[in-house]
């Protein structure tokens, strides 16, 4: 026989949150992601020769990432801007900007990192390798297979 009980918090349970079949898509501030603000990252470039600082401007341009709006002029315009950044810096400073990012910063980068290996411009490949390579050791495989399998593109 079956037992009686007094609670009936089984009720409430909203069964249709946990339907797989059930897809929302996920809308976050895609209205206000304009991409890194291209003026501060010139203007960062600029004193560079000044100041010596490069890694501001690194952390300028992956600040504001155009993940969530689904306008590609955007998207083509914040990674032409990462990619002016990075080849910018000197082989030798590209350890110390690496190292200056927090991991999502890191996955954010190697994502731009395989945006610019897609679509290659002048130059910009050997730059991409240099970042690659120096990139892998902090972010490990994993920040590969996340870029590999992330929905949401640069």
């Amino acid at each position: 026989m079956s037992k009686t009980t007094l609670s009936d918090r089984f009720r409430k349970v909203d069964v249709d949150e946990y339907d797989e079949n059930k897809f929302v898509d996920e809308e976050d501030g895609a209205e206000n992601q304009g991409g890194p603000d291209e003026a501060e990252v010139d203007a960062l470039l600029r004193h560079v020769v000044l100041k010596g600082n490069m890694n501001a401007a690194l952390l300028a341009v992956l600040k504001n990432p155009p993940i969530n709006t689904k306008n590609q002029n955007v998207k083509d315009r914040a990674a032409m801007l990462v990619v002016k950044v990075l080849s910018s810096f000197k082989s030798s400073d590209i350890e110390k900007g690496v190292a200056s990012l927090d991991k999502a910063s890191v996955d954010l980068l190697m994502k731009y990192i395989y945006r610019g290996f897609e679509k290659p411009s002048d130059n910009s490949s050997a730059v991409l390798l240099q970042w690659h390579e120096k990139v892998l050791p902090v972010g490990g495989v994993g920040s590969i297979v996340r870029v590999l399998t992330a929905r949401k593109t640069v």
